[in-house]
């Protein structure tokens, strides 16, 4: 069976295959464009960030894994899969690096928003935060992201 194509990058959430199994697509809704010597983000409502300013500090892989883990919340909470092993085994990942990235909902809107923004500062990255404790106070938080820029 094909998957169904859903308008303005909606997820899909469940395909159905033969003998009944389930697997989990995701779809982020970027666009990397060429741009000159530069690559630039599009964003989902066709707006250009334009090289030299915000674009060129998106961190890629952070945005991905921020994306992935709400997406992978969204599942936990609609009750489509019971854990985040689960999810890692029809993902086909390890469990303790789904149970990472779910630590990222977690984090204060306004440091989610500076990540999509693309204002998060420099050394805030993916690594960064698999290899630190992530404190589940807002305030802690900002703490921390102060820190980053002493």
């Amino acid at each position: 069976m094909k998957p169904k194509v859903q308008p303005l990058g909606a997820a899909i959430a469940r395909e159905r295959r033969d003998g009944g199994q389930v697997k989990l697509s995701t779809f982020i809704p970027l666009k990397i464009r060429k741009r000159g010597a530069s690559k630039v983000v599009v964003r989902p409502d066709g707006a250009v960030e334009s090289p030299g300013k915000v674009a060129t500090q998106i961190d890629q892989p952070l945005l991905v894994a921020l994306t992935r883990a709400f997406y992978w919340q969204q599942l936990l909470e609609d009750g489509m899969v019971a854990s985040g092993s689960e999810i890692a085994q029809r993902e086909g990942l390890h469990h303790s690096t789904v149970n990472e990235l779910l630590r990222l909902t977690l984090l204060e809107p306004a440091i989610i928003q500076a990540i999509l923004a693309g204002q998060q500062p420099k050394c805030m990255s993916l690594l960064w935060f698999q290899r630190n404790p992530l404190p589940t106070d807002w305030a802690a938080q900002r703490e921390v992201v102060a820190g980053f820029d002493a």
